[in-house]
């Protein structure tokens, strides 16, 4: 099977849906002449022309309106944030508009959109531009919120998105658009709300998503040298969590860490630990851990950074208090 990178499953994810229904189109800050920030839009200007990959303005809160008309009237945007951070500046027109419309309309108005890019952390980018946004957009009814780790994944979610008659958040990386991954040729979807359980072990289950699977993934390796086997599970998308996966894997190791990229007070973790306790408590032999960022604005200097990020040796600290070993 072939070799790409994330970008370029994105790209063709994309241009495939886009020749396949003329209704979609790509909207952003350098998507254009530029082929992207992160050049996820390669060569698209190229093939579509500028009347549906389209440059726009330094305003966010100005084409995710027009986004969100479009969709209301029957086209299928796809929005570009050059960084989720800057979906601050447009967040009244995703919560209040693109989310509630569907709702507000009795079913009139289908909200067929997606808005995408990196979120989270990239290295030495300082506190503006290394925030994690998952689970706030997780909180909102009426929105779907995508996180993939791979390439593979990336693909096809991203179709499916695009699919969908829901507005869906994608949320990517900086620091994965170059992840190479095997991509298959042909065509397929990744169904929207279901995890991936991407290593099997009966001691100890965690659950991440993003590009902290990664070290997630890490750590089951080290782990296993010690002989300490876990399910490892990366939910994909974190609105819907696939809630039956997750259970299902407590019950057969009786432990849970979670690891995720954000701040710990009402995370995705907070949810996760909750709904598992109320549902698997019985089947629990350690208490539920997670694995957060410090709960500190993002520091630029490096040392700083390696701090406030999680670790790969942390997320093995919390696996053997769970399983009371040192």
């Amino acid at each position: 099977m072939r070799v790409i990178q994330f970008r370029e499953a994105i790209a063709e994810a994309m241009s495939e849906e886009m020749r396949r229904d003329e209704k979609i189109f790509l909207l952003g800050e350098e998507v254009a002449e530029y082929n992207g920030a992160y050049k996820a839009s390669q060569g698209m200007l190229d093939e579509f022309g500028p009347k549906r990959i389209i440059d726009t303005p330094i305003a966010e809160l100005g084409f995710a309106g027009i986004a969100t008309g479009a969709a209301m009237n029957g086209l299928r945007p796809i929005v570009e944030f050059m960084t989720f951070n800057f979906s601050l500046v447009a967040i009244d027109q995703i919560i209040n508009s693109a989310a509630k419309m569907m709702q507000m309309s009795d079913g009139q108005f289908p909200m067929p959109m997606v808005f995408r890019g990196p979120s989270a952390s990239a290295g030495q980018l300082g506190a503006q531009h290394s925030q994690a946004f998952e689970s706030w957009y997780a909180n909102c009814p009426g929105l779907k919120v995508v996180c993939p780790s791979n390439p593979y994944d990336a693909k096809g979610l991203l179709k499916a998105a695009i699919r969908d008659n829901d507005p869906v958040i994608f949320m990517e990386s900086e620091q994965m658009y170059g992840d190479k991954g095997e991509v298959p040729e042909g065509e397929y979807i990744i169904p929207i709300g279901v995890a991936d359980v991407v290593r099997e072990g009966s001691h100890v289950t965690l659950v991440s998503f993003g590009k902290i699977m990664k070290k997630v993934i890490e750590a089951a390796d080290l782990l296993a040298e010690e002989g300490i086997e876990a399910d490892v599970i990366d939910l994909r998308t974190v609105r819907p969590i696939d809630y039956d996966t997750i259970i299902s894997s407590v019950k057969k190791t009786n432990r849970l860490v979670i690891v995720e990229e954000a701040w710990p007070l009402a995370s995705l973790s907070s949810d996760i630990a909750f709904n598992v306790q109320r549902d698997a408590f019985d089947h629990m032999d350690a208490p539920v851990k997670r694995v957060c960022t410090a709960d500190v604005p993002m520091a630029y200097a490096p040392n700083l950074v390696e701090e406030f990020m999680p670790k790969v040796s942390k997320i093995v600290e919390e696996v053997k208090s769970v399983m009371y070993v040192k």
